[in-house]
């Protein structure tokens, strides 16, 4: 017996048709890459999703096919996201920044029959053509070319939507059948892929845009800056669209300067982005003096929030700062730092101290800690364990691997360390790779990193684990001065002075111009601690 109920595929295109039937109107803007600002509205974007469906029809692109694209924050790449996968295929976001050798490696391993690109990342794609062994066609995102036209097959985003039929019907969807594509970045090893159904995507979008998620409205203007090569942008064109939010897409100026002037012109309500964006947008509104009055919130991913940045917008700029967790393998919303009504009665820096965490998980997903052993450990919001998850939109396996991604009973190992306290919030302590054994005793890069960044004469700083005699492991920081700064490596490590126990402070501070960042922004440690891991035993 089953309920008597109507019954409908959960899939991607319910969401675009949802926001041109009832939101029809309500503007797209979109920075191209060539800096103009172009304008259109949810049922523009989803009339071009139809006629590019229609389009790959009429090519041949093959039912189920990956289409590749490699491309900003615009217009057209919103169009792909859902005419891909409306018309029955998977779109696949690739990461310009990862090395061409890798962008070969994942297209090819993915089987992509099409790469879409914008003009900027033609000199990417151009010199790996002939390594691109699955694929039939390449799509420049835009008008004709006339340079770009003399390279064989060729072919033209604008043209290709002019064969298209506006009025094409979406096909039949299974909707555990994938709809979009992402892989990792690949640190250690080939990346690997993840695939999204067209189920788990509508789920996350649901579940991950309650009042205690994002909470996007459509009375929102969103400004993804997180890319949408990276997670698809954390779910954003899908949960805008099913919200009916005014989206605002900031193409491929992402400094500090241009975010603040696009805040301003474009009144934009929330954005979404990793703290070095935030860091470079605080410094770009002190540069232009935008108030950024519009902006009310804005959701920090990807790695740890430094602590200093929370009062830092919230006093200056009247913005609230929302603390998240994910990653690839969870689509990614994992946690979301809201409040719960107990905290009310907290003053603004109590509260500021909760939302240094990761937050607590939506409906959809559920979260454990465990030991070494895999058996369960409190949560008390002290003991630390190997963080685990499991829901509907966690990745089980990954593509092209026959053996599951999951523990024996059913749990993805997210590979970081954390504490989870019986009201649910989480706390990355570390990555498991990362975390500091000194004598026995475990030390947080994560903390050693927030005390320093605190630090007005730091920009950046990242604390790795260096080889000792007789410890074993001791943190050693690499740091970044701001800009004309002069401050000493004692007065850095004389700052951690009442902040953490002595035994954790740096042994060592070593600064440097730049920090190594991978293709989503984070740093690399690995690189790190290659060239500095051995620099105590070497002074020892």
């Amino acid at each position: 017996m089953t309920g008597k109920m109507m019954y409908q595929e959960l899939t991607v295109n319910s969401l675009i048709d949802h926001a041109a039937r009832f939101h029809g109107g309500t503007e797209v803007v979109s920075v191209e890459t060539t800096g103009e600002v172009s304008r259109s509205n949810w049922a523009g974007v989803a009339e071009h999703a139809r006629r590019l469906a229609s389009a790959l029809d009429r090519l041949g692109v093959s039912p189920g096919a990956r289409v590749g694209t490699i491309a900003w924050n615009n217009r057209r790449h919103l169009e792909i996201y859902f005419g891909v996968a409306g018309g029955g295929r998977v779109t696949h976001t690739i990461n310009p920044r990862l090395t061409p050798e890798q962008v070969a490696y994942i297209a090819n391993h993915a089987g992509d029959e099409v790469i879409m690109f914008d003009a900027t990342f033609l000199p990417l794609v151009a010199p790996i053509r002939t390594h691109l062994d699955t694929v039939k066609h390449l799509v420049m995102l835009g008008p004709r070319d006339e340079v770009a036209a003399r390279i064989e097959g060729m072919l033209f985003y604008d043209e290709l939507l002019e064969t298209g039929d506006p009025d094409h019907p979406w096909p039949e969807i299974d909707e555990r059948a994938p709809a979009a594509m992402c892989y990792t970045s690949g640190t250690t090893g080939n990346p690997k892929g993840v695939q999204y159904s067209h189920r788990s995507i509508v789920l996350h979008s649901i579940g991950g845009n309650q009042p205690d998620g994002l909470a996007l409205s459509a009375r929102d203007s969103v400004m993804p800056v997180v890319p949408m090569f990276h997670v698809n942008a954390w779910g954003v064109p899908y949960i805008a669209a099913q919200a009916g939010s005014r989206l605002v897409l900031p193409g491929p100026n992402l400094d500090g300067e241009s975010l603040a002037r696009l805040i301003e012109a474009e009144g934009v309500t929330i954005s979404l982005g990793v703290p070095t964006i935030w860091m470079g947008l605080l410094a770009g509104l002190e540069k232009t003096g935008a108030s950024a009055d519009s902006m009310t919130r804005t959701v920090v991913g990807g790695s740890a929030l430094p602590p200093s940045m929370i009062p830092a917008f919230r006093d200056r700029y009247g913005v609230d700062l929302i603390h998240a967790w994910g990653m690839t393998e969870t689509s990614p919303l994992g946690t979301l730092n809201q409040l719960l009504q107990k905290h009310e009665h907290l003053s603004p820096d109590e509260q500021a101290r909760i939302r240094l965490g990761q937050g607590r998980p939506p409906w959809g997903v559920d979260l454990r800690i465990v030991d070494e052993a895999g058996t369960a450990l409190p949560h008390d919001g002290q003991t630390q364990g190997a963080l685990q998850i499991r829901g509907h939109w966690i990745v089980e396996g990954y593509y092209g691997h026959d053996e599951s991604a999951l523990t024996g009973d059913g749990w993805f190992d997210t590979g970081d360390v954390a504490t989870i306290d019986a009201d649910g919030y989480m706390v990355i302590r570390d990555r498991s790779k990362d975390i500091i054994k000194s004598g026995g005793e475990w030390i947080s890069t994560v903390e050693l990193e927030n005390i320093a960044i605190a630090h007005p004469g730091i920009a950046n700083a990242a604390a790795i684990a260096a080889f000792h005699p007789k410890w074993d492991q001791r943190p050693v920081l690499i740091a970044v001065r701001v800009p004309g700064g002069e401050l000493s490596e004692a007065e850095l490590i004389e700052f951690y002075d009442g902040k953490v126990a002595r035994w954790q402070v740096p042994d060592r501070v070593i600064f440097v111009d730049a920090l190594p960042l991978g293709a989503t922004g984070k740093v690399l440690k690995n690189r790190l601690r290659e060239e500095y891991g051995e620099v105590l035993i070497e002074t020892s």
